[in-house]
């Protein structure tokens, strides 16, 4: 049997029990047709780069997956007739990831760094912001205000 990664995305106003009993029904259709599931993550609501059916975010869920192409293809039909579910997409791997996913371990990281208290604060930039250190006078401006408020001779 061939080998899968699967992640799809669920409607935001969709709740964490309904995002897992999905997660559950989708797996159920795997085991149904011959394949399994060999691990699930649940990787949050996050924001979508743009709006899909009026949403801004969306749950992220992934599926690794060990089933025939049959399996598959009636796991992606199941996905298009439910309203819950925005986007997924399905990619065939070589090996599994052994572990957490990338994803995961971002949010990890992301965590760890936090506790320590994140970036710090930030000095003043050494010289000034200029590349020589000192700082530039402003002269008069090109334009049309460049003369306003100064007396002109001619």
């Amino acid at each position: 049997m061939a080998l899968y990664e699967h992640v799809f995305m669920v409607r935001q106003d969709a709740s964490n029990a309904q995002v897992d009993a999905l997660t559950e029904q989708f797996k159920a259709i795997i085991e149904e047709n011959g394949g399994s599931v060999t691990k699930t993550e649940y990787w949050g609501l996050r924001p979508i780069a743009y709006r899909i059916k009026k949403n801004r975010k969306a749950h992220y869920s992934l599926l690794n997956i060990d089933a025939p192409h049959a399996a598959i293809a009636e796991l992606e039909r199941q996905m298009k007739i439910n309203e819950d579910i925005i986007r997924f997409m399905t990619l065939r791997v070589e090996a599994h990831e052994e572990g957490p996913s990338a994803m995961v371990r971002a949010r990890s990281n992301r965590d760890e760094r936090d506790e320590r208290g994140g970036r710090g604060p930030r000095g003043p930039r050494e010289g000034g912001g200029f590349r020589d250190g000192a700082p530039r006078s402003r002269g008069p401006r090109d334009g049309a205000d460049a003369g306003r408020g100064r007396e002109e001779s001619f």
